[in-house]
């Protein structure tokens, strides 16, 4: 009898013992923590998403945008990063590879390689260059007028050239609307659709020497690129606007011989400084979240406060008439003055739900929008508001 008493005591110590083991396993089973993530791209890691998901993500070594991104990245952190636990958000750095379309010259017509990079087609186009009649005018549905603005025109493209393949060329004239318009002007056919391409003027052609036929000859071929760039950088439109890694086409009077002439495309990149032919490759940063056990696009709207943003807000009625000269200085400064007399935190966001209710006609419903405006109290500080629509009203606060 003894021998079984002591046989249970020991059993009973056995299972005392595995309490304590329990709380181990458990503490193994636990999700982990939240966590952030930085995190650039590497070459190899495009490899990592499936073809079936994206054929070119791979291929290209890059994402082209936004969406494709929002696509593909998810899969490469569920397989690179898959230990971070729900509520992590990542900062995910990309790199975005431009489309290389360069132009090359067939007898009397334009060869384009297509700009799909894993197509092997080319495109040949004979009839570049057209004047619009009378008639053509009236194939834009709706259209009553024998002129068009450049908008309308290209709404017209479609239905004049309804097969038209990538990298076709039309150099059109047309009755433009305003008269003030520049014609002919070059539209190109890339990737779907239509769109307007820079084009020489005269007087671009004389200030490089070449104004008196308005075109460039094979004794230029050396200098076109390096002529071009400076008249980009000349043209203040282009050059208020111009970023590093922008593509643009330029269209170009090209004379070969008494029997050959063409207008030519080259295509151009701005590295920061100077447009040219060298491919610039750019990056972009989009954020994702762990949710569910698997990484997404971040869903949160991210929204800094514009001069336009201000104005609205100045000419509301926001803090009544004792707040007008300070509403007056907010669209003077872009910032809000705070403090007693000056915008108070509750004032700032009826002003910022202003703003949200103005610029977001249609919003995501449960989704945080933050907001960035400049709070001034002796200097300049960006400052975060946290929204969400409710499907009604605009609530402060994130989404619980």
């Amino acid at each position: 009898m003894k021998k079984i008493y002591y046989s249970l005591a020991l059993l009973g110590l056995v299972f005392a013992s595995c309490h304590p083991m329990n709380n181990t396993y458990k503490s193994l089973d636990a999700d982990p923590a939240p966590g952030v993530l930085t995190y650039t791209l590497l070459p190899g890691d495009y490899k990592l998403v499936p073809t079936s998901l994206d054929a070119n993500a791979s291929k290209q070594l890059g994402l082209t945008d936004t969406a494709e991104a929002n696509k593909d990245v998810p899969a490469i952190l569920n397989l690179k990063f898959p230990g971070y636990g729900n509520g992590s958000r990542a900062s995910i750095t990309y790199s975005s590879p431009a489309v290389v379309v360069p132009l090359k010259l067939v007898d009397s017509s334009y060869l384009i390689p297509n700009p799909d990079p894993n197509s092997s087609g080319s495109i040949i186009d004979t009839a570049v260059v057209y004047t619009l009649t009378t008639n053509d005018y009236f194939l834009l549905p709706g259209n009553k007028y024998t002129d068009f603005s450049v908008a309308q025109l290209l709404s017209w493209l479609p239905y004049k050239y309804a097969n038209a393949q990538n990298g076709t060329l039309k150099v059109l004239t047309w009755t433009p609307y305003p008269a003030t318009l520049t014609v002919p002007s070059s539209f190109l056919y890339v990737n779907g659709s239509w769109r307007q391409i820079y084009q020489l003027t005269p007087a671009q052609y004389a200030s490089v020497g070449h104004g008196t036929y308005n075109e460039f000859t094979s004794a230029d071929d050396a200098n076109i690129a390096s002529y071009i760039n400076e008249l980009l950088k000349a043209d203040l439109s282009v050059a208020a606007t111009a970023k590093t890694g922008d593509m643009k086409f330029v269209s170009y009077y090209y004379y070969a011989s008494s029997t050959k002439t063409y207008q030519r495309v080259i295509t151009l990149y701005y590295n920061g400084t100077n447009w040219t032919t060298a491919v610039v490759p750019t990056s972009n940063t989009s954020t994702f979240v762990k949710s569910g056990g698997t990484w997404a696009p971040d869903p949160t709207v991210y929204y800094t406060l514009t001069a336009a943003d201000c104005t609205l807000i100045a000419n509301s009625t926001i803090g009544g008439d004792a707040l007008a000269t300070v509403r007056a200085n907010l669209a003077k400064y872009n910032d809000f003055e705070m403090g007693q007399g000056q915008f108070t935190t509750d004032l700032v966001n009826q002003a910022l739900i202003l703003v949200l209710t103005t610029d977001f006609k249609t919003p995501k419903v449960n989704v945080n929008y933050n907001v960035t405006y400049l709070a001034y109290t002796g200097k300049d500080v960006a400052t975060v508001v946290v929204f969400h629509y409710d499907g009604t009203q605009w609530d402060i606060g994130p989404v619980k």
